[in-house]
């Protein structure tokens, strides 16, 4: 992301919006391309931003942290059954383990402590999905459309 994007989404299809509609913040271009899509789409009935709170244990402290993964949404999928998703958005570099360096440089522990936060956020979003028959899903630049 070259520039940073945030902001009040005003959606054309409020209605869509499971949420306060007028309090709808992207941090991201990335979140406001979804936030676009997630308005317009026909087979997309509802939608919320970080509108669910999902406990987890951090790594790094040990203690309990809650967790607002970016969306949730109701929708049509390709065999025409309703199904419910939680999506994170985050850059495809911070879905995968840092690789590890020769050197042990301040920016490589950090990328750690954000991939060890990450990885306990997204399997505790991934057991609270599956308790209900959701299903978690992360989207990068790659699934956006974006370069």
């Amino acid at each position: 992301m070259s520039r940073y994007y945030q902001g009040r989404f005003k959606p054309k299809n409020p209605k869509k919006y499971a949420g306060d509609v007028n309090n709808i913040v992207y941090r991201s271009r990335w979140e406001l391309v979804l936030m676009r899509y997630l308005d317009s789409h026909p087979n997309v009935l509802q939608w919320g931003s970080e509108e669910i709170i999902i406990p987890y244990l951090s790594p790094i402290d040990g203690r309990m942290h809650r967790y607002f993964p970016d969306f949730i949404i109701k929708q049509i999928n390709t065999e025409g059954r309703k199904e419910i998703i939680l999506i994170e958005v985050k850059p495809k570099a911070q879905t995968r383990p840092p690789e590890k360096k020769t050197k042990t440089t301040k920016r490589y522990i950090e990328e750690v402590k954000t991939w060890g936060v990450n990885e306990a956020k997204w399997k505790a979003a991934n057991e609270f999905c599956k308790d209900r028959g959701w299903r978690f899903s992360i989207m990068t630049e790659d699934h956006l459309g974006i370069k």
